[in-house]
């Protein structure tokens, strides 16, 4: 990215960000305020009740989605208020003008994310891929590192039998032996590896930045009693992440049943996070980060040319961070 092309996304940023109003006090809340909540299995809702930040003083309306990609969907229908996903949904939203705005950064760990083969498949890199089936879910995280570990090799999509499947498809597909190949992420990755039907060919760590996106509904954003909300909420989930990364063992017990892997592969799971769970306020690296994933898509035909995602990012609510007052 050029000097001048990243200096024009910090000033849209800036500029989206002067028109939003201030954080209201949680006294600007309504009593029958509810908050619709867009997250995943074993997320937001098993933190805030393992770690006892769930009696907010609003109702929070859970509703769990497989991907990203479709919470920023149900956030543009105005189904949702709030949501987090990665950096590949948002680039699409942008292309698309919908309605969404990110207010904060989660960092989190990549390593959970991974193209996957049998056990028994004598692929050893990406590159033997080459005129392979291989499974992706579209608009999502696997969807660019599958991009990015081709081209590490000298190929691209072209070059494999690349098939856009949902999670639950590509699951199923993977079991069946009907794709050679898998990008997934998420707890599937490790319970297959532990059943001894499936191994890592390769992880997304360094490729993916690690920055996840805790959005909003922009419609929302002049209603006091929901930018309390909000801000109150983000608050709770970094805090319950703050907790539980410091205790693996008692996150894994709070893990396991609810997305239904033992406890042992949880464990596991979490223990292999190469970087904590943190939310953080948007820095100009993040947006600069959202763009470049943005180029690879335009450079793949996958995006239109001209697609810019720094006016998607607002400073309307900073969430508090460690070591930080008020």
């Amino acid at each position: 990215m050029t000097v001048l092309s990243r200096r024009r996304l910090l000033i849209g940023a800036a500029a989206a960000a002067a028109v939003q109003p201030a954080i209201a006090a949680p006294s600007a809340i309504p009593a029958d305020f509810t908050l619709r909540v867009g997250t995943y299995r074993g997320a937001d809702a098993t933190l805030l009740r393992g770690t006892g930040l769930d009696h907010a003083p609003y109702r929070i309306a859970f509703n769990e989605f497989s991907g990203g990609n479709l919470i920023t969907q149900a956030i543009n229908a105005g189904a949702l208020d709030l949501g987090t996903w990665s950096e590949i949904p948002l680039v699409f939203a942008a292309a698309a003008d919908a309605r969404v705005r990110v207010v904060a950064t989660l960092e989190g760990p990549t390593a959970n994310q991974a193209v996957l083969v049998p056990q028994d498949s004598r692929a050893r890199s990406i590159a033997d891929l080459r005129g392979r089936r291989v499974g992706y879910i579209r608009a999502t995280t696997s969807q660019y590192f599958l991009i990015r570990m081709l081209a590490q090799h000298g190929l691209g999509l072209a070059d494999v039998e690349a098939i856009s499947l949902g999670y639950a498809e590509g699951l199923a597909a993977f079991h069946s032996g009907a794709i050679d190949a898998w990008a997934t992420y998420g707890y599937a990755i490790a319970t297959l590896e532990a059943q001894g039907s499936a191994r890592v060919l390769q992880n997304a760590v360094g490729i993916l930045s690690g920055n996840y996106l805790i959005g909003v509904d922009p419609d929302r954003l002049g209603d006091a009693g929901f930018r309390a909300a909000a801000s109150d909420y983000i608050d709770r989930i970094g805090r319950a992440y703050a907790i539980l990364d410091a205790d693996k063992p008692r996150w894994s017990k709070l893990l396991a049943p609810a997305v239904s892997v033992p406890e042992p592969i949880a464990l596991a799971y979490l223990r292999e996070e190469e970087q904590p769970y943190r939310v953080r306020a948007i820095r100009p690296a993040d947006i600069a980060s959202a763009q470049n994933v943005a180029d690879t898509f335009i450079a793949q035909g996958l995006l239109p040319k001209g697609t810019s995602v720094a006016a998607y990012f607002s400073d309307a609510l900073p969430p508090r961070e460690p070591g930080r007052q008020g």
